[in-house]
């Protein structure tokens, strides 16, 4: 079999998924250890069976529900790669939002940064990547996400400590000039609403925001005049219909001039900010 034939299969296998064709061809990259421009030009290339069989095995995976991104053990974001694991949310595009407000509003300043419930690292990397001057610590409850962020870090050329705790129930000792966090924030009962490959596959602990989807965020908002310098910015990720109870909690904290949020490129509310 050659490498078409073997994309012709895999769709067939996977096509009920978004997009069958381009996730067949990054499966077949995966099998295979090659990027895209290898890719392409390889398509009359003969594969083994085993690369067969591997590929057929993701690709069986896949037609499960498992999301593509634990598949592959990877995923991108902000034109990085991220290695992933169970323990990990698989980041969203959405969540890029988030990130360029904070990069714009860092730009080349000096500031320490601490990203809480980090996860793969996506958020605290990026910021150390594309804002050289930034000091980043990254926060997360597991060990093993812990791992891998520092992992994702080397791999793209950044620098970042990290603190292993659970935000809910530790005291950090330190403050830091920027608070960025995507938390948990859905909302217990909607969790089995979601989509199999969420619900089923993504980390619970990553999605479950409490009764109101707002347990972290006023955890978070409770506890900022012992994490953030006087001046200092927090941002957060929320849910479409969360901008208000969210810019209510940093209200009552007494400490922004600023208090705003910005839309995603669908139009819902995902960024709050205060500053």
């Amino acid at each position: 079999m050659v490498i078409y034939e073997l994309l012709n299969e895999l769709e067939k296998a996977i096509q009920n998924s978004d997009n069958p064709h381009f996730e067949a061809e990054l499966i077949i990259m995966s099998a295979l250890k090659i990027d895209r421009a290898k890719y392409l030009i390889s398509k009359n290339d003969t594969v083994s069976d085993d690369t067969i069989n591997q590929a057929m095995k993701m690709a069986k995976r896949r037609q499960l529900g498992e999301p593509l991104g634990y598949i592959l053990g990877n995923a991108e974001f902000m034109g990085m790669e991220f290695l992933l694991n169970s323990d990990i949310l698989i980041p969203r595009p959405d969540t890029e939002c988030l990130v360029e407000f904070v990069i714009n509003r860092i730009g080349d300043k000096k500031l320490s940064v601490l990203d809480i419930g980090t996860g793969s690292g996506c958020i605290g990397i990026s910021i150390a990547k594309f804002c050289k001057n930034t000091d980043v610590t990254v926060l997360d409850i597991s060990k093993n996400a812990l791992d891998t962020a520092m992992e994702n870090a080397k791999n793209n050329g950044v620098r970042i400590d990290c603190i292993c705790a659970d935000i809910l129930n530790s005291d950090i000792g330190k403050k830091f000039d920027v608070i960025v966090s995507n938390p948990p924030y859905i909302k217990t009962d909607v969790i089995k609403t979601l989509q199999t490959e969420v619900k089923d596959f993504e980390p619970m602990r990553a999605l479950d925001g409490g009764r109101d989807g707002l347990i972290f965020y006023r955890r978070i908002c409770d506890i900022l005049p012992q994490i953030l310098n006087n001046g200092g910015m927090v941002a957060f990720e929320i849910g479409y219909d969360e901008r208000c109870a969210v810019e209510e909690l940093l209200k009552q904290t007494g400490m922004f001039k600023n208090i705003g949020s910005q839309k995603d490129l669908a139009g819902n509310d995902r960024v709050v900010y205060g500053m």
